[in-house]
């Protein structure tokens, strides 16, 4: 950022959150008064072990689980991993195919291509042009020996909202008395924006993480239903069931839990305002800036997520352009903002390279108002209107989407 710049505004929340300055201080209490090992037989370690015990009771009252099917890890991507590849490694007797919707995160993506290389057969389903996935064809696509279904809760490129319970429900009827296939979400997009009971969404593994919620970082969860056989990817420990191998940070698993106790409170009214900054933008952008394009479902997003794709600049070029304002934003996922390729996502929905390069996603917080987005998209447009103009592209590209 610009030093002549001091506003900072951050629309980047799909990435990571800021840390909630309540559990900041919960986190270092807890550090200095609780740092024995809770696997330590002393009273030390037993108070860090049952304080373990009593936050797997706060959260899975939240998720409406039992407290012993909920699993301590270090991230949601060690969870997908967890739940992708200890599922199919576990059970691989029963059967060797697994499914995937084409617009999962990287880190379910690149399990189920190690998976690939191990002898499973994958099963990509696709989503319609506005980022739903097809329910008839995931259904379609089960067969005799598939062990594992697994459709992200909700887009976290494109912010799009999957039919879960509706998939859960067509899931169930073909497995009637059998085991399988399971069924796996990733919710780490959706803690304080979308209702999160594994009982009510119908599922059987569940992925969810805490730097999306404004706890801290290097922590997350897997949700696994009682009597699930796994296969840990960690070993040397018998923490978390034997399933996670190493010490448990007591004050990193304190922080997520209160941060989702948190995030439930403010769900109904945080979502609602966020609707109306979202409305807003997204008219505002569709109206000042030619040729923009959202992506995604317009109502069926996260109440956070704005993506748009402009067919006459490079994304990193604004990205850079926006932050000598002091405005944070995304081309997309980033997780994958270092690997060039164009996104899997947006060529899910079948959005050709141009536009692909020149998409933007914009995700609001808790601190975020309207006064941001109005210098947000002054801003937005100023820049777009300068690096269009030096663009030999700009006519090929507008032609090119008109097409």
């Amino acid at each position: 950022m610009s030093d002549n710049i001091k506003k900072y505004i951050y629309l980047d929340h799909s990435a990571s959150t800021p840390i909630e300055p309540e559990i900041l201080d919960l986190m270092k209490s807890c550090s200095l008064d609780y740092y024995q090992n809770p696997s330590s037989i002393h009273s030390g370690g037993r108070k860090a072990k049952q304080i373990i015990t009593e936050s797997k009771i706060k959260i899975s009252a939240i998720l409406d689980v039992n407290p012993d099917e909920i699993i301590f890890t270090g991230s949601g991507t060690e969870s997908d991993n967890l739940a992708v590849l200890g599922v199919a490694r576990a059970n691989k007797k029963h059967g060797k195919h697994i499914i995937i919707s084409s617009i999962e995160h990287k880190a379910v993506i690149e399990s189920a291509r190690q998976l690939e290389s191990e002898g499973f057969e994958i099963t990509t389903i696709p989503i319609d042009k506005n980022g739903i996935v097809d329910v008839a064809k995931c259904i379609k696509s089960i067969r005799p020996d598939t062990l594992l279904i697994s459709v992200i809760h909700a887009n976290n490129e494109i912010g799009t909202v999957q039919p879960i319970q509706k998939l859960s429900k067509e899931i169930q009827k073909i497995r009637g008395e059998n085991s399988f296939p399971l069924f796996h979400t990733d919710a780490c997009q959706s803690i304080g924006l979308l209702p999160i009971s594994a009982e009510n969404l119908g599922v059987d593994l569940m992925t969810m993480n805490s730097s999306k919620a404004y706890g801290p970082k290097g922590i997350g969860l897997l949700y696994k239903k009682t009597g699930i056989e796994l296969q840990p990817l960690i070993f040397g420990g018998s923490q978390e069931f034997g399933l996670r191998a190493g010490t448990q940070s007591v004050a990193l698993i304190v922080g997520f839990v209160r941060a989702i106790e948190i995030a439930e409170q403010k769900r109904t009214g945080e979502t609602e305002r966020l609707k109306k900054l979202q409305t807003y933008f997204i008219n505002e952008i569709l109206e000042k800036i030619p040729g923009a394009i959202l992506n995604g479902h317009r109502s069926k997003r996260l109440a956070n997520n704005v993506h748009i794709s402009i067919p006459y600049v490079e994304g990193e070029s604004i990205i850079l352009c926006l932050e000598q304002y002091g405005v944070a934003i995304a081309t997309g996922s980033a997780c994958s903002s270092f690997d060039l390729e164009p996104s899997h996502v947006l060529r899910a929905i079948e959005q050709n390279d141009l536009l692909i390069h020149g998409s933007l996603r914009f995700s609001f917080g808790r601190g975020t108002v309207l006064a941001d987005l109005d210098y947000t998209i002054k801003k937005l447009t100023q820049i777009i209107k300068k690096l269009s103009s030096l663009s030999a592209l700009t006519t090929y590209a507008y032609e090119t989407h008109k097409k």
